[in-house]
C-alpha cells in the first residue's frame, strides 16, 4: 500500500508511540510524535479534572495544530513517508469525555475552523487493548501524573474513538486488536502488524483485523 501519511493512534498505554517509532526505524520514515509533556496543564488535570479540563484541551488544540501544521506542510525528500502517534481529531474526542456540555460546544467550534485545512491521512490505524492492559502497562512506565488515570476514563477515551469511527469515512481506518500481542518483545507480532499496514489495501471506512 502507497503511504505519504500514516496515523498509529490507540487509547493512553495501547502502545502507539512505541509502534510509531518501530515502523519510521524500519522504513526510515519521518516521525511525528506529540509532545503531550510539554503541556503544562497535564499534571494539574490529573488531580482536578473539573477545573483544568478547559485550559488542557485548548493548549493540546494549539500545539497539536502547531505541531502538524509545521510537520505536514514540508516534503521531506529523505523520508519515504510520514508517520505520527497522534491524529488531530484525537483533540476532540478527548475534549468530548472531559469537557462540559458549555464548554465542549465552544471547544467544538475552534476545533472545527481548524480541522478542515488538516491533512488526513492516506491510513489511520488504532490499536485496541483491554482497559486492564492499559492500566497496567501505565504502571509501568511509571509517569508520575499519570497515577490518577481510572479505569473509568480509559473505557470513556475508548467509546470517544469508536463512537467516532462509525461517522467519520474521510480515509481508511484500520483497527488492529493487540491483545495477546508484544510487538515489542516478539518479532512475528510486529511482522504481522507490519503486513496488515503496508501490504493491503483498504478503503475509507472502517476495517477490523484480528491478528
Amino acid at each position: 500500500m502507497s503511504l505519504n501519511y500514516l496515523v498509529i493512534e490507540g487509547n493512553i498505554g495501547s502502545g502507539k508511540t512505541t509502534l510509531a517509532q518501530m515502523i519510521s526505524e524500519r522504513h526510515q520514515a519521518k516521525l511525528v510524535l506529540e509532545q503531550f509533556a510539554d503541556n503544562p496543564f497535564l499534571p494539574k488535570f490529573y488531580e482536578n479534572q473539573d477545573q483544568y479540563s478547559f485550559p488542557l484541551e485548548m493548549a493540546f488544540l494549539a500545539e497539536r495544530y502547531n505541531q502538524l501544521n509545521r510537520e505536514l506542510s514540508h516534503f521531506d525528500l529523505f523520508s519515504p513517508f510520514t508517520v505520527s502517534d497522534y491524529y488531530f481529531m484525537k483533540s476532540l474526542i478527548f475534549a468530548q469525555n472531559t469537557l462540559q456540555s458549555d464548554e465542549y460546544n465552544l471547544y467544538r467550534q475552534f476545533f472545527t475552523i481548524i480541522y478542515e485545512k488538516m491533512p488526513k491521512p492516506d491510513l489511520y490505524v488504532y490499536l485496541h487493548k483491554d482497559t486492564d492492559l492499559l492500566l497496567k502497562n501505565i504502571a509501568i512506565r511509571g509517569r508520575t501524573y499519570e497515577t490518577y488515570i481510572t479505569k473509568a476514563y480509559l473505557e470513556k477515551i475508548a467509546q470517544g474513538y469508536f463512537s467516532y469511527f462509525r461517522q467519520q469515512s474521510d480515509f481508511p481506518i484500520l483497527i488492529i486488536d493487540t491483545n495477546g500481542m508484544d510487538f515489542v518483545k516478539n518479532t512475528e507480532d510486529f511482522e504481522k502488524i507490519v503486513s496488515a499496514i503496508f501490504e493491503k489495501t483498504y478503503n475509507k471506512g472502517t476495517t477490523r483485523i484480528l491478528l
